[in-house]
């Protein structure tokens, strides 16, 4: 499991970190920290050096979006990607230009349009591939290691592909919901629709379509998750009228691995050499744990994942162990049952 601290606003790093550590201490897999850099001022390339020296943080993830929040200046972006590069760091992006998004959404309450369609409407594709274009721009300048998350748009993938090809160091990664869900969840009635808000918001069948290519030819490099649940009741509809207001994120630990294998492995869309690099290998060497993880050799930590392919089922909320109320994979058929098998090493 790889998670994220995210620090509130002014919040020193390390202090953020050590209370997600201690959050952590029950977690019975192994796990590893991205820690996020949701403000920015003259001490954040300090303490970025002190993650990394005393902590043994490696990667660091900033937003785009959520201006007024979380969200950081492309001017910002461009000092961490210098102080990442100079410790050999690597930066996550959540690519979507806040501005423009924030525009949209000011506009739509105005106008008094505020299901959660609009909240789809709000983060167009091209705010997405903008920002990716821009980072691609600072990945270039400052020579950062740079990885784009969960990427859902067919520009952007065209953008990273042609990174890719020049040699920049940047890696990309999408996510179940983008690859298996369409836009049409957002014009579901209330509250079935409210489950689905989440950011970048699920596209439509030219974007799920390139993302299929994009792992057969390499340039998606991992599929994650985005890990985010919330309950529809009691959370997510607080915001039944006005999109703005509706926390966004879903749950998708539980089912990437039978999804990713159901509905790639099992209709010929990737192969099953594939599926392990998307799911395993990749991000192991990415993010340095290769080959102490994602690898089989002698000597390598012995998280094992077991397949049984005679497995089947069906995805309900009821059933799940997220403890959610909902599941945006509701009712999808899977097959497949993985199960981690943990001793100290091969």
């Amino acid at each position: 499991i790889m998670d994220f601290v995210t620090p509130a606003p002014g919040q020193n790093l390390i202090e953020a970190l050590s209370l997600r550590r201690q959050e952590a201490e029950s977690c019975l897999l192994p796990y590893r920290l991205h820690v996020g850099l949701t403000w920015y001022d003259h001490t954040i390339t300090s303490q970025m050096q002190q993650c990394v020296n005393e902590e043994g943080i490696t990667s660091f993830k900033v937003y785009l979006a959520y201006k007024g929040s979380i969200g950081i200046e492309y001017h910002e972006l461009e000092k961490v990607m210098h102080a990442a590069a100079s410790l050999n760091a690597i930066v996550l992006v959540h690519c979507e230009e806040g501005d423009l998004i924030l525009k949209k959404q000011r506009e739509f309450v105005a106008a008094g349009k505020t299901s959660p369609l609009y909240h789809a409407l709000s983060r167009p594709p091209e705010t997405e591939a903008s920002a990716v274009k821009k980072v691609i721009d600072l990945c270039r300048k400052t020579g950062c290691r740079t990885y784009i998350v969960h990427t859902s748009a067919a520009k952007s993938l065209q953008y990273i592909r042609a990174a890719k090809a020049e040699g920049l160091p940047l890696y990309c990664e999408t996510c179940p919901q983008y690859l298996l869900l369409d836009e049409s969840v957002y014009r579901k009635p209330l509250p079935a629709s409210l489950k689905y808000v989440i950011s970048p918001p699920i596209r439509g069948r030219e974007d799920r379509e390139a993302l299929w290519v994009a792992l057969r030819d390499g340039t998606v490099d991992v599929v994650a998750t985005d890990h985010c649940p919330f309950n529809t009741f009691g959370q997510k509809d607080k915001g039944a009228d006005n999109f703005t207001l509706i926390p966004n994120g879903a749950g998708g630990v539980e089912h990437r691995l039978a999804l990713l294998y159901t509905y790639g492995v099992l209709t010929k869309k990737i192969s099953l050499q594939q599926f392990v690099a998307l799911t395993s290998v990749n991000a192991a060497r990415i993010f340095g744990l290769f080959p102490d993880k994602g690898s089989l050799r002698p000597g390598s930590t012995a998280d094992v994942v077991l397949l049984d392919p005679d497995y089947t089922s069906v995805i309900s909320a009821d059933n799940g162990l997220q403890q959610c109320d909902s599941d945006i994979y509701e009712g999808m058929p899977i097959s497949g049952k993985f199960t981690v098998v943990k001793t100290p090493s091969l």
